[in-house]
């Protein structure tokens, strides 16, 4: 498929479709409304990720010290009850299991990033306050990306905080971390970008852009989803041609609010995104 066959596709599905595309450094090779917001679902855990290793180099925090696994945090909204996390929202019981007991911070963040844990995020957030996510997402780059409270946090999302994402700027999150791997970026050293690369390329949850990738092709990403809304995000570093950036996001909400498809649509849609990318790799 062309990039111009891609847009024929893409403008004919319900909702928002947002795309970037591109090499590492270089401008992006296929954008379509890649500035437009949408609510983050879980993709914000990378900027929490990369706050928690920024305050780890600072000597703020300790990745490796034990820190009580409890599920009751403080609200962002002011004067607003603490809000406790729900098992039943959740993708990994492993955390749970620890409920009463210890984690170290990096196992939270691991826990976090590959099996997408709510609970091991509230933790780490916790730890590292939203000023430091903020801090992430102004270091990339990101224009319009905010990140106001933790997953979870009912009376925050009422009282109008939201998470934000954009297709530009969760591929600029991502490609920062892989780039400043090999050298000094804005973002942490390349010692701890390589530790959180790693950790993106361990993502078990592989059901949307990978599927658009050959079998064992690597890629360092997160995804993210709810009711209505999937995304994809990180950098496919093919053994054949330089590294490049890819983000899809998908709202698919209809005028009256309910969702336009559903997941698994969502699923093969960043797929179909995936696999045009992988086509066109040696010409980005």
């Amino acid at each position: 498929m062309t990039w111009d066959e891609l847009d024929i596709r893409l403008e004919a599905v319900p909702g928002c479709v947002s795309v970037h595309v591109g090499r590492l450094g270089a401008p992006a090779a296929y954008r379509r409304l890649a500035d437009t917001t949408h609510y983050a679902a879980s993709t914000m855990k990378t900027a929490v990720l990369v706050a928690l290793h920024r305050a780890a180099e600072a000597g703020r925090l300790d990745l490796d010290a034990p820190v009580p696994v409890v599920a009751e945090f403080a609200s962002a909204k002011p004067g607003a009850p603490r809000f406790a996390c729900d098992p039943r929202d959740d993708n990994d019981p492993e955390v749970w299991g620890r409920l009463g007991g210890s984690a170290s911070l990096r196992r939270l963040a691991h826990r976090m990033i590959v099996r997408s844990s709510n609970l091991a995020t509230c933790l780490v957030m916790s730890h590292v306050g939203l000023p430091a996510v903020a801090e992430v997402w102004a270091l990339a780059g990101a224009r319009h990306s905010v990140t106001t409270r933790a997953v979870g946090d009912l009376a925050a999302r009422d009282g109008g905080l939201t998470n934000l994402v954009t297709a530009a700027d969760l591929a600029a999150l991502h490609a920062a971390i892989v780039q400043g791997a090999e050298q000094p970026g804005p973002l942490a050293s390349p010692a701890a970008c390589a530790q959180m690369r790693d950790v993106l390329l361990a993502q078990e949850i592989r059901d949307d852009l990978p599927a658009g990738l050959p079998a064992g092709t690597r890629i360092a990403h997160k995804n993210g989803w709810v009711h209505g809304i999937r995304h994809g995000a990180g950098v496919v570093l093919p053994d054949d041609a330089p590294p490049y950036a890819i983000a899809v996001c998908t709202t698919a909400a209809t005028a009256d609010g309910g969702p336009a498809y559903d997941d698994a649509t969502a699923r093969r849609l960043i797929a179909t995104v995936s696999a045009t990318a992988w086509a066109a790799r040696h010409r980005l």
